[in-house]
């Protein structure tokens, strides 16, 4: 009789822990077990620009208006140029019309980053830019040469004939041409002059012998000014690019205007709208 008590004990005890270990089963496997913490929300994509874009129609589009052949403001206060058709361009592809917001090369970053959604105008590709904003891929290989007075091209063929006391050498304020010069021009007369539209004539007219600027620009400066030439604009001083700015951080807007880009530049848009301007 004690032996079938301890039996009936016995197995009494183990579908005890038997029961106990199918409810820790479902209780763990329902989530609730105690001092767990709850699964973490699933994460939420964070907003883009694009999507501000699609909703009001418009793109803000950051120029300068002062660099031909990439962004001019004309007389009647109309925008063209190189940049100015593809951003048109792009707008067309979102749905959206393109409005201009007239800056400077001093305060371009400012400016982007307070009131555009796309910074265009023959802007350059620099470290310091990238530390504000995203850039689109590169469009376009260019690089820093002279353009002086076409006697005078055989006298400014380096950086060395350039760096003189007695060269006077020419920038606009603000961007890249102002700050090669620097590095690159110390012992040389720096006149800084802020009209780059008109800062080429101050060549042609002897008030300044030398401006070291893009080559893609002092291709067509060369057409515009007759009697200032380009000096070797096919091997510049510096490898440099140009490149669209988009706001940092927007990974959804800059992979948008990137694959617009490429199929631009595939579907031959691109090479139409760069003849249009340069040829």
């Amino acid at each position: 009789m004690q032996r079938t008590s301890v039996s009936l004990a016995a197995s009494a005890l183990v579908m005890s822990l038997a029961l106990n270990g199918v409810a820790h089963a479902q209780t763990v496997q329902a989530g609730t077990v105690a001092g767990a913490k709850p699964a973490a929300p699933a994460s939420v994509a964070a907003p883009s620009r694009l999507d501000d874009i699609l909703a009001r129609h418009t793109l803000r589009v950051c120029t300068t208006g002062d660099y031909k052949p990439y962004s001019f403001l004309r007389p009647d206060g109309q925008f063209e140029g190189i940049d100015i058709d593809l951003a048109e361009s792009l707008a067309k592809s979102l749905g959206a019309k393109a409005e201009y917001v007239k800056t400077s090369w001093s305060n371009l970053m400012n400016d982007f980053v307070a009131k555009c959604d796309i910074a265009v105008g023959g802007v350059s590709t620099t470290l310091e830019r990238q530390k504000r904003a995203f850039f689109t891929a590169p469009y376009m290989e260019d690089g820093k040469t002279p353009i002086v007075r076409c006697d005078d091209v055989d006298k400014y063929q380096t950086v060395a004939q350039i760096d003189q006391p007695n060269v006077r050498t020419i920038v606009n304020p603000g961007g890249t041409n102002e700050r090669f010069a620097k590095q690159f021009f110390p012992h040389s007369q720096l006149i800084e002059y802020p009209d780059n539209v008109t800062i080429f004539k101050q060549i042609l007219e002897g008030k300044a012998d030398v401006m070291v600027t893009d080559a893609s620009e002092t291709l067509l400066q060369q057409k515009l000014n007759p009697g200032l030439c380009s000096v070797h604009p096919d091997k510049p001083f510096q490898f440099g690019e140009k490149a669209y700015l988009l706001p940092r951080g927007d990974v959804p807007f800059q992979q948008y205007v990137d694959q617009w880009l490429h199929l631009a530049r595939s579907s031959g848009e691109f090479q139409a709208v760069y003849d249009k301007w340069l040829k």
